[in-house]
């Protein structure tokens, strides 16, 4: 499992940053991907990061939120600006089975509680 922490109450329009951490594995050649679950809604991915750092994003975060990783500190992270009411979701990260795919590997954490307040 990934465990993804960070999440907090912010206002419309301010910035948090998640992070991704894996005990006994090592993040550096792994596709990560940032997912979120918003209640009464499917989970959806909006970001993932490439081994050689490429990286993709769902329209809906796209100029807002940006995916990166430190390899020395074997972390992810989901840098979140402008936030937004819609942005409130829980949010989970997972090892992707490919950089183009919405499949993930392993079982999923208790994800991070985002919650934007206008």
């Amino acid at each position: 499992q990934l465990q993804a922490s960070g999440g907090g109450l912010v206002q419309v329009g301010e910035s948090l940053r998640l992070s991704c951490a894996a005990s006994g594995s090592s993040l550096g050649n792994y596709v990560v991907g940032w997912h979120r679950q918003a209640p009464g809604n499917q989970r959806e991915l909006v970001a993932a990061i490439s081994a050689a750092g490429s990286s993709r994003y769902a329209a809906s975060v796209k100029g807002r939120f940006t995916i990166s990783r430190d390899n020395a500190k074997n972390t992810v992270y989901l840098q979140m600006n402008n936030l937004k009411p819609d942005d409130t979701a829980a949010y989970y990260c997972n090892r992707q089975r490919a950089y183009y795919s919405d499949f993930v590997l392993y079982s999923w954490g208790q994800g991070t509680l985002v919650t934007v307040s206008s």
